[in-house]
């Protein structure tokens, strides 16, 4: 992207929200509109595909704080116009410093020129440019070092997977299709027809900026001819028109770490939309959704297990067979447990990364039936008849203290 088309764009705008809107309220704002705007929600719909691009851009710049802050410097700085087009912030030649003293304000110390088309200087906002879209000396967002001019990072992208309850505590691969831009197969990516590859812009030399001197001062712009990429494709790739990347449906394999969470979201670096001019390309933010089980909850990393136990189990105490995730573990009742008591099975929780597990919280529940048959009941009668304390002494104190 070239330093004019930076400036040119309103991310806030792009995502909905307001300049002053927390990292918390940006990520709100794309994912929904990722959401509504994904290529397998709209197949075939290109306006949602340019508008899914425009969300990922802002996205991907606003949510990083020191790219946030050079975008609102830049902006701060000239506006929504172009260098080189006007003088910003009500700068006019001749006044400041240098006026009527024979020292010359020169633009090119803003964005690193040394003064001639050939040699860029090191530093200023050239920097700041090519460090984010590549507008600078042929530097793209984030591409890092050897990368082509004109260069530019990928958009991340996001997808959902949903899990079973035991998948996501002991860990699973899944296979992900994705419907999403990719580097052109025809091309490799460069945008240039096969047999052919762009070439060094004459222009600007590669470095994406024209520097024009006006009297005493020295602007810089973005090439005209390369667009501020660095590069001249002659011969246009026929399935990428030249931009280096199509729409394509992938299938890719996800390792679903063992012990993720319901709503976690997992990194997958480099396997976002390809980076533009061999820049890098984004990340795959998968989020995972995890199904509720009929036996199993959760608490951080332990498991917890609810265990129906009739009242002669509880009274005499027993020995029970209770499920986990991965097998089955005996589990000794001692005599006069109460209903409600729970019972630690250490190492049968969730794994953690530290390659230990958590527990599995068992409760105790005394089962009470619903319908006695005529001898069970006239038993039980005759230990009532029989009991020796009284379960509720204190409660039975209080009463008699109010009769």
């Amino acid at each position: 992207m070239s330093t004019k088309d930076f400036l040119e764009k309103d991310y806030y705008k792009a995502l909905g929200v307001a300049k002053d809107a927390s990292g918390a309220e940006i990520k709100k704002a794309y994912r929904k509109l990722a959401r509504e705007l994904h290529p397998d929600k709209n197949p075939g719909d290109a306006k949602a595909e340019a508008r899914f691009k425009e969300v990922s851009e802002a996205y991907d710049v606003l949510s990083d704080e020191s790219r946030r802050r050079e975008y609102d410097e830049a902006r701060s700085l000239f506006g929504s116009g172009v260098p080189g087009s006007g003088f910003p912030g009500g700068f006019r030649p001749g006044a400041g410093t240098g006026a009527g003293t024979g020292t010359t304000f020169d633009l090119n110390d803003l964005f690193g020129q040394s003064g001639t088309r050939s040699n860029p200087g090191a530093g200023g906002l050239g920097d700041l440019f090519g460090g984010l879209f590549g507008g600078g000396r042929g530097g793209g967002t984030r591409p890092g070092r050897g990368s082509a001019p004109g260069a530019s990072r990928g958009a991340d992208v996001e997808t959902e997977v949903t899990l079973d309850f035991p998948e996501a505590v002991q860990g699973v691969t899944v296979p992900l299709q994705l419907a999403s831009p990719a580097s052109c197969r025809t091309c490799g990516g460069n945008g240039a027809r096969p047999g052919s590859a762009p070439r060094q812009c004459p222009a600007c030399l590669g470095t994406g900026l024209i520097t024009r001197n006006q009297g005493a001062f020295a602007f810089s712009e973005p090439c005209r001819e390369c667009r501020g990429t660095g590069s001249v494709i002659d011969d246009p790739c026929p399935d990428c028109h030249g931009s280096g990347v199509t729409t394509q449906t992938r299938t890719i394999t996800v390792k679903i770490p063992a012990g993720v969470a319901d709503g976690q979201r997992i990194r997958l670096a480099g396997k976002g939309v390809p980076g533009q001019r061999g820049g890098p390309a984004g990340d795959l933010y998968v989020r995972v959704h995890v199904r509720s089980d009929d036996l199993f909850g959760r608490k951080g990393d332990d498991l917890t297990l609810v265990l129906p136990v009739t009242f002669p189990e509880a009274a005499l105490g027993t020995t029970v067979r209770v499920p986990t995730v991965d097998g089955a573990v005996t589990l000794k009742i001692p005599a006069g447990t109460a209903s409600g008591r729970t019972f630690r099975v250490r190492g049968r929780g969730v794994p953690k990364k530290s390659g230990s597990a958590g527990d599995l919280m068992v409760t105790v529940e005394v089962a009470v039936p619903k319908n006695l048959p005529a001898e069970a009941r006239e038993t039980l009668e005759k230990y009532a008849a029989a009991q020796p304390d009284d379960p509720r002494p204190h409660i039975t104190a209080a009463v008699d203290e109010r009769a």
